[in-house]
């Protein structure tokens, strides 16, 4: 089995699990009596702390020698606390529980992009491909697991949650190749660790760009949280939306497999603004309730405002990072882009929402505008020319 379709399946055990917690583990939530308020702050605390837990956890993963070992102990550690929530102590206990699992939930794809990157780098295969897996296993997940969830009951996700995190666990353990830390062995120093976080934090460019892809990816968290509501309101019926949702996956995972060339000749600015311009124009159109025909070409936009945007941000991270502190610099950039951004979009949107409608699609417009402009400022600097 080749390097890519090993990664590929390390992927499809993690977006398995997550195809099913996204969607359904509020209705989950709901089932114990929780608020739409409780939820909400179940579930954007963890996103809102990335800033923090990511590098935290970045420093502590270099400490090993090898990149899967990390994988695996957060995997395990993930299925261990999704397993707590079943115990019935209330909103409190729910809160912390899935504060730290979804914390160590969250760090798994960024440590996997370093492994599959670098793998990619030197066997000279499409990055897409496993990535694209992963996606396609989502899609798996989000039919398979609602099935579950309209024959049983909302138990069944979090039974789901549990078995994916352990899934994930062995498949690190088995799929993944034991590439070292280090290029030479041995384990990083603290010192050395933190001196690497450092230089990122330090560096403007790197800062610029992963704030840039941060405010594009993060301007999805209105559609994330309140595309089924907005389009039930016009008159749109559930089933078409599950319909719009997967043609989403799917042409992403087109973009993924299929555009490789296209996308290396464009190169990662010129991809970032790109997917920024989709973005202003996806979510504008949105805020005014296009017709439903219409709705499936701005879909097919996704694989330009997420795709393009997240596939870039990879590139420029790692152009801007170094062996000692690429770890780093991975899951600095997705607590940024799928954490502590997304985490405020996401408040935001249940207000904008709630006294707007689709109107507060224009707040995403607005985000994605100030990414673009940063994206551009990116094209000054002779560390990332082409």
């Amino acid at each position: 089995m080749s390097s890519a379709v090993r990664i590929g399946l390390c992927y499809s055990a993690i977006f398995v699990g997550t195809g099913a917690m996204a969607p359904y583990m509020p209705v989950w939530f709901a089932e114990r009596g929780l608020s739409g308020a409780q939820i909400g702050l179940i579930l954007s605390l963890p996103m809102l702390a990335r800033v923090v837990t990511a590098p935290a956890l970045a420093v502590w993963a270099d400490s090993f020698a090898l990149r899967r070992t990390p994988l695996i102990l957060l995997s395990l550690a993930t299925a261990l606390g999704y397993l707590l929530m079943a115990a019935p102590f209330g909103f409190p206990w729910w809160m912390a529980v899935w504060f730290v699992a979804a914390s160590a939930f969250a760090t798994l794809p960024p440590l996997t992009d370093v492994v599959a990157l670098a793998r990619a780098r030197t066997e000279g295969f499409n990055y897409g491909w496993p990535r694209g897996i992963g996606s396609a296993a989502f899609i798996v997940a989000n039919i398979v697991a609602g099935a579950l969830l309209v024959a049983t009951s909302a138990d069944a996700v979090l039974v789901w949650i549990v078995a994916a995190a352990l899934l994930a666990a062995l498949a690190s353990r088995f799929l993944l190749p034991p590439d070292p830390v280090l290029e030479h062995g041995g384990v990083a120093e603290l010192r050395e660790r933190l001196a690497g976080l450092g230089l990122l934090l330090k560096d403007r460019l790197f800062l610029l760009a992963v704030l840039s892809v941060g405010l594009i990816q993060s301007a999805h968290a209105f559609y994330y949280s309140f595309s089924a509501l907005a389009w039930k309101a016009q008159g749109i019926p559930e089933n078409l939306t599950g319909v719009l949702w997967g043609v989403r996956v799917a042409v992403e995972i087109v973009f993924m497999w299929f555009l490789e060339p296209w996308r290396r000749k464009i190169g990662p600015r010129r991809l970032l603004v790109i997917g920024g311009l989709a973005a202003l124009v996806r979510w504008t159109a949105y805020a005014f309730a296009p017709p439903l025909w219409l709705l499936f070409p701005l879909q097919a936009l996704h694989a330009l405002s997420y795709a393009a945007t997240f596939l870039a941000s990879l590139q420029l991270v790692e152009r801007l990072s170094s062996p000692v502190n690429m770890t780093a610099a991975q899951t600095i950039n997705s607590a940024f882009s799928s954490g502590l951004l997304a985490g405020l979009a996401t408040l935001a949107s249940g207000p904008l929402f709630d006294r707007y409608g689709a109107g507060g699609y224009l707040l995403m417009t607005a985000m994605s505008l100030i990414g673009v402009l940063g994206a551009l400022r990116l094209y000054a600097a002779r560390r990332l020319e082409d």
